[in-house]
């Protein structure tokens, strides 16, 4: 069932109003998911109902993302305000220190939200922040020319892309290894989507210089890759395990930069392994 969550964050200026869309399912231990950058939460379908059979699964749309609105003028797209929204969202939902898994830009902030200790596990699926500068550059300009092309299209003619194989292919190939098996209507929304995300440009400027470089002790980290990820290399998922030496590093055979599309078992596997506790971490 999708809700919003209204609360308050703390600027220089004072106080800011901030709405966060979010749908809530199963029962458990809470573990919230966070989306890439110009997806949605309906990102995660695929994997939702597996997990919700062991855990309270809170999806949530990022500020200026799916349904959930752009954040006040005063709060900029960076680690740290969205650091302090995901926070509070965390005290307004009365979540205590929840698992967290997250893919792309979702995988990063899911690590900032484990460097700051506001989580008790992180599973972080292709996370951004491990690029060299080329590396970056060339997944910055390829998800500048997705959205070229999205804004382009007429919803009419994504409609009908999307109802071949050919099309959803056309269409999603960057992020899933097999977009064929994309349901045609998940692929219209996330076409959408990437169309009227507001934080998108902002959110993608922040990025120029963040690298991730804490080595969370103490915290269960499992990182995951796609073998066939055309957006960030999987090379970076070594560098990943150099920064984080105690983290699980996962394969995930034939899976592209979205994984949970391609594969949803085994990344639901991956992410409920990673999510209990007393999981040990392989070095």
């Amino acid at each position: 069932m999708s809700a919003t969550a209204s609360f308050t964050v703390p600027t220089p200026r004072g106080p800011e109003d901030v709405a966060v869309s979010y749908a809530r399912v199963g029962r458990g231990e809470p573990l919230v998911l966070l989306h890439g950058i110009g997806h949605h939460r309906q990102a995660w379908d695929p994997v939702v109902d597996i997990l919700a059979t062991e855990r309270e699964v809170i999806a949530v749309d990022l500020p200026g993302f799916g349904a959930s609105p752009a954040l006040p003028p005063a709060l900029a797209y960076d680690l740290p305000t969205t650091n302090a929204v995901l926070g509070a969202l965390f005290e307004t939902l009365e979540l205590d220190r929840p698992h967290i898994a997250g893919n792309s830009l979702g995988g990063l902030l899911a690590l900032e939200l484990g460097r700051e200790k506001l989580v008790r596990s992180v599973t972080a699926l292709s996370p951004a922040g491990f690029w060299t500068e080329a590396e970056r550059r060339y997944a910055f300009a390829t998800l500048l020319a997705m959205r070229g092309v999205a804004q382009r299209l007429p919803v009419p003619v994504v409609e009908r892309l999307s109802r071949s194989t050919a099309g959803r292919t056309a269409l999603m190939s960057t992020i899933y290894a097999r977009p064929a098996r994309r349901d045609p209507a998940a692929v219209v929304a996330e076409t959408r989507a990437l169309v009227e995300a507001t934080g998108f440009t902002a959110t993608l400027r922040s990025g120029n210089a963040v690298r991730f470089t804490d080595p969370l002790p103490g915290l269960p980290v499992t990182v995951a890759w796609g073998s066939r990820d055309r957006l960030l290399l999987r090379r970076q998922g070594v560098r990943a395990k150099q920064t984080i030496p105690h983290a699980r590093l996962i394969r995930l055979p034939g899976c592209g930069h979205c994984p949970m599309n391609d594969d949803p078992a085994l990344v639901a596997r991956v992410i409920l392994d990673g999510s209990r506790e007393d999981s040990p971490s392989k070095d």
